[in-house]
């Protein structure tokens, strides 16, 4: 029989955490990590790790395991989430997989397209266009070239821009047209993927809460605490909502001010890519983690048993 996962997913500042560590601890279950952000050490107020005496009441798994300058992507992240997920049902726990980076779940659940190798000089090449020009022509090529991809590659995504492109000039085929053939047809575990939404003005009050909470905790010392450990805020992870608009800051572009707006606009925006991944996988039960909490579980009950 395969493994058995509870998935809790959705976008952030949903209250995912809260909801996987409630059922951890009724379940006795452990925690796997889907956020792309959290894996990296150092990264804890930003990325809104669970804390340290958190993590020593229900274990974590995929949390602090590289550094910022260290490369990480799906593909590693599939390969240390199934073990992770094997070493806890060696033990008769219960898995729960925990996030709101879709592409890692997707991974995860059904397989992943790994596509032709990659080639030193378009990639060389496509990263001189980008550092020159921007993203933004990059981008509008790819619109052209495979438009369907960019349904999921955001305009700021540097690395899966060239990727698709790069692969696109390797084969004279598109990226999606790649990953349809491919079917995303494995099936590892047997899943059970419970979404969690929020009505829009709800959960952007909530992200804005969150927003200023973190600056309260001390985002601004935690970026300036990395660049002063030669972390460059050109890193990936450093790129990414929060770290970003608090570099601006640290750099003179803006007031702290302008940074906390613009921190929170980002991480509407986020949210709503989110929703946008998740809305179009039909497996997912939708609970509203404020009122339907007896709901989820009786759910998962029903699935475990």
């Amino acid at each position: 029989m395969k493994p058995k996962i509870v998935i809790v997913l959705g976008p952030t500042a949903v209250s995912k955490s809260d909801i996987a560590m409630e059922l951890a601890l009724q379940m006795s279950g452990e925690i796997i990590n889907a956020d792309s952000q959290q894996v990296y050490r150092q990264m804890n107020i930003g990325t809104a790790k669970p804390s340290k005496r958190e993590c020593e009441r229900i274990p974590h798994h995929l949390i602090d395991i590289v550094d910022p300058d260290e490369e990480f992507n799906v593909a590693r992240y599939r390969e240390l989430a199934a073990a992770g997920i094997h070493e806890v049902q060696k033990k008769s726990k219960q898995a729960i997989v925990c996030g709101g980076t879709g592409l890692y779940i997707k991974a995860l659940t059904r397989g992943l397209f790994v596509g032709p190798a990659q080639d030193a000089e378009i990639r060389a090449a496509l990263t001189l266009e980008a550092s020159v020009s921007g993203l933004r022509p990059l981008y509008e090529r790819l619109e052209r070239v495979d438009p369907s991809a960019t349904s999921w590659i955001h305009p700021n995504d540097r690395q899966r821009i060239i990727r698709a492109l790069e692969v696109y000039q390797l084969t004279d085929r598109p990226m999606s047209e790649w990953q349809k053939q491919h079917g995303f047809s494995e099936s590892p575990f047997e899943t059970l993927k419970i979404g969690l939404y929020r009505e829009r003005a709800e959960l952007y009050e909530l992200i804005d809460q969150r927003c200023d909470r973190m600056i309260e905790n001390g985002l601004v010392d935690e970026v300036k605490d990395l660049c002063e450990k030669g972390y460059g805020l050109d890193l990936k992870p450093l790129r990414s909502v929060g770290y970003k608009q608090v570099g601006w800051f640290l750099q003179g572009q803006m007031t702290l001010k302008e940074a906390v707006l613009l921190m929170k606009r980002d991480t509407r925006r986020l949210a709503k890519r989110q929703l946008t991944w998740f809305r179009s996988d039909g497996d997912i039960h939708w609970f509203h983690p404020g009122v339907e909490r007896a709901k989820i579980r009786h759910r998962i009950q029903e699935f475990l048993n």
